[in-house]
C-alpha cells in the first residue's frame, strides 16, 4: 500500500513538473501583465503565480480530465482580483498611479497597462491575451456579459487613445 502511494505521488509530481515546464512562462507573463510590473522586476506577479500553481498542485488529483492550465489561470485571476480588492478597496474603483518604468526593462506595454484599473487589466488580459470568451470571463468574475464587454471596450479605448497631457502654454506676444 505504501509503495503504491509513493508511486502515485511520484507520477503526480512528474505530471505536474511537465505541466509547469510548459505553462509557467505564459502564466508568468499573464501575471506580469495583470500586476503591471516590469518583466524583469515582478515580485507580485511571481507570488501570484506561485500561489496559483500551489493551488493547482493541491487539486491535481481532483482535476479528472479538466485542463490544468484553465485551473491555474482561474486561480491567477481570482487571486489577482482578491488582492486588488484588498489593495484598492474595490476592484476597479480607482486608477492606480503608474509606477516608474525601469530603463532597459522593455516595459512599454506595462507602463500602458498601469493606466488601467485592476478590473480593466484583468478583463483585458483574460479576453485579449488569454483568449477567454466573454461568457467565461463573466462567469469567472461574477459579472454580466454586457458588463465584461463594456469594461473590455473601455480598457481598449484607454489603451488605443491615451489621455492627452496638459495643453502647451502659449507664449505671450507683446505688441510692438
Amino acid at each position: 500500500m505504501r509503495e503504491r502511494r509513493a508511486f502515485q505521488n511520484a507520477r503526480r509530481a512528474r505530471e505536474f513538473e511537465a505541466f509547469v515546464a510548459g505553462a509557467a512562462g505564459r502564466l508568468l507573463h499573464a501575471a506580469t501583465l495583470l500586476t503591471a510590473e516590469p518583466p524583469n522586476a515582478n515580485p507580485r506577479a511571481r507570488r501570484l503565480l506561485t500561489l496559483a500553481l500551489a493551488h493547482t498542485y493541491a487539486s491535481w488529483d481532483r482535476l479528472r480530465g479538466e485542463d490544468p492550465y484553465d485551473r491555474a489561470r482561474q486561480q491567477l485571476a481570482v487571486r489577482f482580483a482578491r488582492g486588488a480588492w484588498h489593495q484598492y478597496g474595490a476592484l476597479g474603483r480607482s486608477r492606480p498611479a503608474p509606477s516608474p518604468s525601469v530603463p532597459g526593462s522593455g516595459s512599454g506595454s506595462v507602463a500602458v497597462l498601469a493606466r488601467l484599473t485592476p478590473q480593466e487589466r484583468l478583463v483585458l488580459v483574460l479576453r485579449m491575451y488569454e483568449g477567454v470568451a466573454e461568457e467565461q470571463t463573466a462567469a469567472l468574475l461574477g459579472l454580466p456579459v454586457e458588463r465584461v464587454r463594456a469594461i473590455c471596450a473601455r480598457a481598449m479605448t484607454t489603451l488605443l487613445h491615451p489621455p492627452r497631457g496638459p495643453a502647451p502654454t502659449m507664449a505671450k506676444v507683446v505688441p510692438s
